[in-house]
């Protein structure tokens, strides 16, 4: 069941992004002193009164844009408004009504969807006052809020609430899987999503830079659902000049953090960058499965091949050596969806938890091995036992005789022997080596006990 779409519309800098944030509560929408910097459909679930509504945060009309996306900007605007129930239309009461309010009274009175306005900025009973002059705009008697303070909020959820037409919709159900698409600039994640979303729901152009946001798009496969997050193109720090890159960088890794799985887009027209590295380090770092999607794959076919390319990805990126790879097209929707039924498959296997008896049935094949020189202790390395603690990503505590006797080579070699043992394969491990105190010398280990080394 589809739920009710409330779209926020006014002219740039009336607060927008501020309220969208507040009525979401938490940080979603860039805000910045500078106008314009919303330029995508941003969205977020929200419930009044055990009602629940889809809230979008535009770009504002009338934009000035730097990079000539004004079109494409009011373009978003209008997918929001066509699949509108009710419009709230957001004013800025210190500022008056301007030429430009006017415009988009007269734009949103020719809408068969019911108008809320709201007056922002409303911060004593000066403003009250002022608010009123906004019913000239025939749009009726607004709705006084302070987006930065939260005065109001509740008022105006309850009148949202009031004004949605009568539904019967319930909760919506959780996305199963959240990922996280990165990479730099112009290595196709919009067009990536709006694949996946079956419409234009983020702005692709070939200007550099034009995803600001993390835009989050709900989208089913089957019976599934997913939420996919579309983050801005990242450039190295080194290079950012404006604020809204530093917000855009930090909304990419704030991405990594919370998705379940993390797509990283290259493109393959172009050198594997420095940053995509970077990237590839973070999402190591975060333990977070990781499809690497060759896009654009159409332009390299006749100048690389697969297996060669595979491995320059590889010895690019060594830390996601054991990441799958996927080709893509994103423009034309090849392999998409396989893509994400591959990063669905990698979710599962960062979700299983294996036995105690399998665990140590692993330790005994990796104790026959060889151990990896480099150990800073002159202790012969001695497993007792290993038991895992968590999922997401697999968390295994390995029980030894001495920390020192297990160094960091030595730690990588157990690790890949566990993707080879465990259904681990193609996901991150994270290895926690503990020494087994003397108190728990005599006792017996949970699960089936390996001969000692």
């Amino acid at each position: 069941m589809s739920l009710k779409i409330v779209p926020i519309i006014g002219r740039p800098n009336v607060g927008k992004s501020t309220l969208f944030n507040r009525l979401a509560g938490r940080m979603i929408s860039i805000v910045d002193a500078k106008a314009g910097i919303t330029r995508d459909r941003l969205s977020v679930i929200c419930h009044a009164d055990d009602r629940y509504f889809e809230l979008v945060d535009t770009g504002g009309y009338g934009i000035e844009d730097l990079d000539a996306l004004g079109p494409e900007v009011e373009r978003q605007i209008r997918f929001a408004l066509d699949r509108a129930d009710l419009i709230i239309f957001l004013v800025d009461v210190q500022s008056g009504i301007t030429p430009l309010d006017r415009r988009v009274a007269d734009i949103l009175r020719r809408e068969q969807v019911p108008v809320l306005v709201v007056a922002n900025k409303v911060d004593d009973r000066v403003h009250e006052y002022a608010m009123h002059e906004f019913e000239s705009l025939g749009l009726g008697v607004p709705q006084p809020i302070s987006a930065l303070h939260g005065t109001g909020i509740s008022d105006l959820l309850e009148e949202v609430a009031r004004r949605l037409p009568p539904s019967d919709e319930q909760a919506p159900a959780e996305p199963i899987m959240q990922m996280a698409i990165v990479g730099p600039r112009n290595a196709g994640k919009s067009t990536f999503i709006n694949t996946l979303a079956g419409e234009e729901r983020v702005i692709v152009s070939e200007i550099p830079g034009t995803t600001r946001d993390a835009v989050d798009v709900r989208f089913q496969i089957g019976n599934r659902t997913f939420l996919a997050i579309d983050t801005a193109g990242v450039r190295k720090k080194g290079k950012i000049r404006e604020s809204v890159d530093f917000y855009s960088y930090v909304r990419a890794e704030r991405s990594i953090r919370r998705a379940d799985v993390i797509l990283l887009m290259v493109d393959a027209s172009q050198p594997i960058a420095q940053i995509t590295k970077k990237l590839a380090g973070y999402i190591t770092e975060n333990c977070k499965p990781c499809v690497i999607v060759i896009n654009k794959w159409d332009l390299a076919v006749g100048k690389a091949d697969i297996q060669d390319y595979a491995e320059y990805v590889e010895k690019t990126m060594p830390g996601l050596s054991f990441a799958p790879i996927s080709l893509t097209c994103a423009k034309d929707a090849i392999n998409v969806q396989e893509t994400v039924k591959l990063a669905y498959k990698l979710f599962e296997q960062a979700s299983t938890r294996v036995s105690t008896g399998q665990l140590n049935e692993a330790i005994e094949e990796i104790r026959k091995a060889k151990a990896p020189s480099g150990a800073k202790s002159k202790a012969r390395p001695r497993f007792y036992y290993a038991t895992q603690i968590g999922v997401r990503p697999p968390t295994i505590v390995l029980f030894v005789n001495d920390r020192q006797a297990f160094g960091e080579d030595y730690q990588r070699f157990i690790v890949n022997r566990f993707r080879d043992l465990l259904p681990f394969a193609e996901v991150p491990i994270r290895l926690m080596v503990r020494e087994r105190t003397r108190s728990q010398e005599g006792g017996k280990p949970p699960g089936k006990r390996p001969p000692k080394a």
